[in-house]
């Protein structure tokens, strides 16, 4: 009877308890006093040795009835506590879908890349492959392959960067018209966009390193009208219908004949003003027929095939597409002049 009366006891304090019970570190504190290794119900197992044997069973039933009935009412004691803890939770995480949200700050292409893309995509829709090359070449594609001889004054020192006599910083993409003549049969048609290197002074117009989009179309019964027209084509799709093409005689080793190519001006389209210094005109790329001895040199009979090549500076076109007066704007990394540049 002691022992029944000493369990009762340990019964109804510990489900009074459980009815004051907050948090869980509380409910430990109880699990452990009550039902541990060195709780109250497992002391009283160990004490059973003492019993007379007769009375052994029933003690241990006893007991264990008490541990069961324990260890329910703790269980379901864990569950309420663990839903209020949710419920707390989804409470302090509710969202307010009234509320102003915070601004976010969303990163943009590079102007220069923007253009660079718009260009791929209007030579590629004309069925021109983008190919890239190498930007440390040697002497024998970035000029040589090119009908730049020895003694051209582009091989200066004081225009080109020399890593050794034979190897420089490419000073134009056109060495990788040179690799796909070499590597490829006709018909070619590529476009050749890449960053190139000169020794120039930094300033509004002109940088050591920028960047180019060279073209090269090599095929049977290929002539100036083609040109003409592919470059027409260029203009309308970057600038407006209303953009027209201009060709002025001019020389290049690797074209023959050759042609700067001015655009009407983007900024009074013709009609005169500081931009294009009154003329309606602005130079944009250069342009002409391959020259024939840069055919055979490539490994393409000139007696067979002729093309057309042209090169054009994406700053170039990047400062007329958005009204940029100083090239340096491109380079200097201020975030606050390249987030105004986004396209969908």
């Amino acid at each position: 009877m002691e022992m029944q009366e000493q369990l009762r006891k340990i019964q109804q304090e510990a489900a009074k308890e459980l009815e004051k019970i907050a948090d869980k570190s509380g409910l430990e504190e109880i699990r452990l006093r009550v039902l541990g290794k060195k709780g109250q119900l497992t002391q009283m197992l160990r004490s059973m040795g003492q019993l007379p044997p007769e009375e052994r069973p029933q003690a241990g039933q006893m007991i264990n009835a008490v541990r069961t009935k324990l260890t329910e009412q703790m269980d379901e004691m864990e569950k309420k506590l663990r839903e209020k803890e949710q419920e707390k939770a989804l409470e302090r995480e509710v969202i307010d879908i009234t509320e102003p949200r915070a601004h976010t700050a969303f990163g943009s292409k590079h102007p220069l890349s923007l253009v660079e893309d718009k260009l791929i995509s209007i030579f590629t829709s004309m069925g021109f492959d983008a190919v890239e090359g190498p930007e440390v070449e040697l002497d024998l594609f970035n000029f040589e392959l090119l009908n730049i001889p020895k003694n051209h004054p582009a091989r200066d020192a004081q225009d080109t960067f020399y890593i050794e006599d034979n190897i420089v910083l490419r000073t134009q993409t056109s060495g990788v018209q040179a690799h796909t003549m070499l590597e490829r049969k006709p018909p070619i048609r590529i476009i050749c966009p890449g960053r190139v290197y000169r020794a120039d002074e930094v300033d509004a117009t002109h940088s050591p390193v920028f960047h180019q989009m060279e073209g090269l179309v090599i095929d049977k019964d290929v002539t100036m009208a083609d040109l003409k027209g592919t470059l027409d084509i260029f203009a309308k799709s970057l600038f407006g219908e209303d953009v027209k093409t201009r060709f002025r005689p001019s020389f290049f080793p690797f074209t023959e004949p050759s042609a700067e190519v001015d655009l009407t001006c983007v900024a009074c389209h013709g009609k005169g003003c500081r931009v294009c210094k009154g003329t309606g005109w602005i130079e944009v790329l250069g342009a002409g027929m391959v020259n024939p001895k840069v055919l055979d040199m490539c490994g393409i009979d000139s007696s067979v095939y002729g093309g057309f090549a042209f090169g054009l500076g994406i700053e170039r076109i990047a400062m007329l597409h958005y009204g940029i007066t100083d090239m340096r704007l491109l380079y200097e990394g201020d975030v606050r002049f390249l987030s105004q540049f986004r396209e969908d």
